[in-house]
């Protein structure tokens, strides 16, 4: 019965394209999306449009599709969209349609992953807070209050997309859309209603009639038509739920995320280009990588202790350049794989198992066939024999040769150039010495003094239902009478304060007596300092700050946050312990620091006019710091270093640069000195650096922030840091470095910037990496002349690497290649 419901809504659904005039006809069977009666090997990419400014999308979009991609994957923001019930915001980089349409203007697909829950280390997920708050209302269950709110924004979203003409069944660009997202990762969580959620999931988005299919991935129980998808560091293993769906991952983690106190993680271009191989040698036809592009955290967007770079070392770094050799790399890995698509998606499939790891596969129709010999092996080479020829697989890669006989790409051969970045001194200016600051206090002292706020309660409240999330700050306050009679009196008293707010700042008859912070993934601790307090009348002020909301797990729109108490105050009356628990006493609570109420960071703001340049303070907390610079010259991207600052947030012309915490040092154990070993299965952990150093030191300053002549940098300083050592930098190129293999062609360029010298050249078997090249037994004569006179003085150039080129390198039969450092 259900298949035929689904063939007339299939049939209904192709009827209504006749409507569009430049309608595009999407379905699926069980080996690709087919689009306008073509099945398509379709490569993808996820670019968050609120990560980046709208100035920036045309150039992500075009270098996605230089980089071979057929469409750009996005998540629908809901708190960003709707950040207060009912009203809502699709203005500047929020403008979902202007997104969409650049996409389809550089004439690729787009895969619309509406949601509405989010994950992608985003503030609350994605849910806007308020959601928390409203009567009755249990988040991502069967729960009528949610269900209908995210019934009004899901039909909101499509609508607004249907009314623009977005969907392929309209002559738009969107070929896919999503509903809910990895729900199956926590769905035993919420129990029977978690499964009758994800039905009504799937059931609500089938209704919206958008012409398109629908995913849900990691979501292995989807029913149909929804197709079920993969995500995460390989999916090679993955299979669907049902004949008729492709074999789709969603989300190939090209890099991953960092936190405060974490180290910086890399996934080689080597293992990433190799889980991508593995994918369609087994029958995959949809790959998109999460992230092709990450961007920045302007904001307060970040989820729970997430940086405000979100780089993810993805193909585009957080400032938009080529992530070289990962771009590159993976660029010729789709060129091949695209001149196999009809092969893949029609052909018959023969595999033969070599063990040991090592297999063939075959696709083949009556006129072509096209081959993979994979070898997930961690540490072998192996040579096998296929069709009486002998091929070497180098160890934890795949080779391709897409007529079955010569090997047109082997993912652990990499032929395009690294890019080494290099930060460069604001020419317009000299910095940091002439930036002249300016600065005013925090005033704290009438909260933190007289414990006033907006909103009393006689219990301790979780911070997400007082302040939503209007402010990372709220003040509990409350007031304590003890007498000298008092059993807890004592001169040796402590406070003892269970907090989850992620950091904590404890102030007592207004003199600040200590703070206290989380670490990643574990939020709560325990702050406890001695007190010295007065007889009569005291009062104890706790200024709670977040950091992001959680964003992940079964039950994280319920953690606790800001101070679940208990509060205590602990006595000593001679061998007797006395606790005095304050947790049900009257609390007051404040919203907000006055600064930010205040708006210190606009430009506009009416109290901008006091501020002080005299006795300039550092190391103070909660201070406001002001300058004003000159833009770096040219169109490299931007950025400050805010090395020796604490903890706060910037601004740049009034516009959120993020949060920053250059003092939260990233863990000092775990980084290697050598390469990175691209051979075995990848997690976060393997292959990571900046041990003991700031997690983040450098925030972006997108050109669009700034202005020609003076613009203002205006800081909120938390925890006390010196801001004499600011300055604003460029990111460009400073070297580049190639090892490529014989047979192929090398590119060199320097991002606009011309090529000034070859410092090393060697065509043979060159040893070492980029930085410290060796020339190796075998070497032919006057490589390095001849590369200086093709590349020198140039943008970019381009090599043969072959003998009839470089010159013989009396080598014997083993594969040369061409080593290369240049400077740009």
């Amino acid at each position: 019965m259900a298949i035929s419901k689904f063939a007339f809504c299939f049939c209904l659904s192709i009827a209504m394209l006749s409507l569009y005039a430049n309608a595009t006809e999407v379905s699926h069977d069980g080996r690709a999306i087919t689009i306008d009666g073509k099945r398509r090997l379709l490569l993808s990419g996820s670019i968050h449009y609120p990560r980046s400014t709208s100035g920036m999308w045309p150039d992500l979009i075009r270098k996605s599709k230089e980089g071979g991609l057929d469409a750009i994957e996005t998540y629908v923001f809901w708190n960003v969209h709707e950040p207060v019930r009912r009203q809502y915001d699709f203005t500047g980089n929020l403008d979902l349609v202007r997104f969409l349409k650049t996409v389809q203007d550089e004439g690729l697909y787009a895969v619309l992953r509406i949601g509405p829950y989010v994950c992608a280390e985003w503030n609350y997920g994605g849910f806007p807070v308020w959601l928390h708050n409203l009567p009755g209302c249990e988040i991502r269950t069967a729960n009528d209050v949610y269900m209908s709110e995210m019934k009004n924004f899901t039909t909101l979203i499509v609508n607004m997309m249907k009314k623009e003409k977005l969907f392929a069944s309209q002559g738009g660009p969107i070929i896919i859309a999503q509903i809910e997202n990895e729900y199956g990762n926590v769905q035993s969580y919420y129990g029977d209603a978690g499964k009758a959620y994800m039905n009504w999931c799937s059931n609500f988005a089938q209704s919206l009639d958008i012409g398109v299919p629908w995913i849900m991935c990691q979501q292995s129980d989807a029913p149909q038509p929804m197709i079920n998808t993969c995500n995460g560091w390989y999916c090679d293993n993955f299979k669907p739920n049902n004949d008729n769906s492709p074999k789709m991952w969603t989300e190939n983690w090209t890099g991953w995320f960092k936190s405060w106190g974490g180290r910086d993680p890399l996934r080689t271009a080597e293992d990433l280009a190799f889980s991508v191989a593995r994918f369609f040698q087994t029958g995959g036809t949809f790959q998109n990588y999460y992230m092709y592009h990450g961007g920045t955290n302007f904001g307060r967007t970040a989820a729970a202790y997430i940086t405000t770079t979100y780089d993810y070392d993805a193909p585009l770094d957080e400032y938009g350049n080529l992530n070289q050799p990962k771009w590159g790399h993976l660029k010729q890995l789709h060129e091949i794989l695209k001149s196999m698509e009809y092969t893949l998606t029609h052909g018959n499939i023969t595999t033969i198992d070599f063990g040991n790891s090592v297999s063939a596969t075959m696709y083949a129709t009556n006129d072509s066939a096209s081959c993979f010999f994979g070898n997930a092996n961690s540490s072998t080479d192996h040579t096998i024999t296929f069709q009486e020829n002998k091929y070497t697989i180098p160890a934890w890669s795949v080779s391709i040769l897409p007529d079955c006989k010569t090997e047109g790409y082997n993912t652990a051969k990499v032929n395009t150039q690294t890019s080494v970045k290099v930060k460069m001194v604001n020419k317009a200016e000299d910095e940091p010495e002439s930036l002249g600051w300016l600065w005013r206090p925090e005033n704290i002292d009438d909260t933190s003094l007289q414990g006033k706020g907006e909103v009393t309660a006689n219990k301790l409240m979780d911070q997400k239902e007082v302040a939503a999330d209007a402010s990372d700050y709220l003040w509990y306050m409350t007031s304590v009478y003890l007498n000298k009679d008092d059993p807890i009196w004592s001169g040796n008293m402590t406070l003892k304060i269970n907090a989850t707010g992620f950091i904590l700042h404890a102030y007592v008859n207004g003199e600040y007596l200590g703070s206290e912070w989380a670490k990643y993934n574990y939020y709560n601790y325990v702050f406890e300092k001695n007190v010295k307090l007065n007889p009569g009348k005291n009062v104890i002020s706790l200024l709670s700050a977040t950091v992001g909301f959680p964003n992940y797990g079964g039950g994280f729109e319920v953690i606790n946050t800001g101070v679940p108490g208990p509060v205590v105050l602990v006595g000593q009356n001679g061998d007797e312990m006395v606790i005095k628990d304050l947790s049900a006493h009257k609390w007051s609570y404040e919203v907000g620091l006055h600064g930010l109420k205040n708006q210190l960071f606009s430009t506009d703001s009416r109290y901008a006019a006091k501020w002080s340049a005299e006795n300039l303070p550092i190391n103070r907390m909660m201070t406001w710091y002001k300058t004003t610079f000159k833009a770096p010259l040219g169109t490299d991207p931007v950025v400050v270093d805010l090395q020796g600052l604490g903890k706060g947030h910037a601004w740049v012309n009034g516009n959120s640069l993020g949060r920053y915490w250059p003092s939260y040092l990233a863990e000092e154990d775990g980084c290697s000195l050598e390469a990175c070993d691209y051979r075995g299965s990848y997690d976060n952990n393997k292959c990571v650096f900046n041990c003991g150093k700031p997690t983040q030191r450098w925030y972006h300053v997108p050109r669009s922030f700034m202005q020609d002549g003076e613009n203002t940098l205006v800081l909120f300083e938390e925890f006390g840091g010196n801001p004499s050592l600011v300055n604003f930098q460029t990111v460009t190129t400073g070297t580049v470095c190639a090892n490529a293999y014989e047979k192929h062609t090398l590119e060199l360029a320097c991002q606009g910037r011309p090529i000034s010298s070859i410092k090393f050249a060697s065509f043979g078997n060159p040893q070492g990496r980029c930085g410290s090249f060796e020339k190796g037994s075998c070497d032919a004569n006057n490589v390095l002349s001849i590369i200086q006179t093709e590349c020198v003085g140039k943008e970019k150039c381009s090599i043969d690497v072959s003998e009839s080129k470089l010159g013989s390198a009396n080598c014997g039969a083993s594969v040369k290649r061409l080593a290369v450092e240049a400077v740009c």
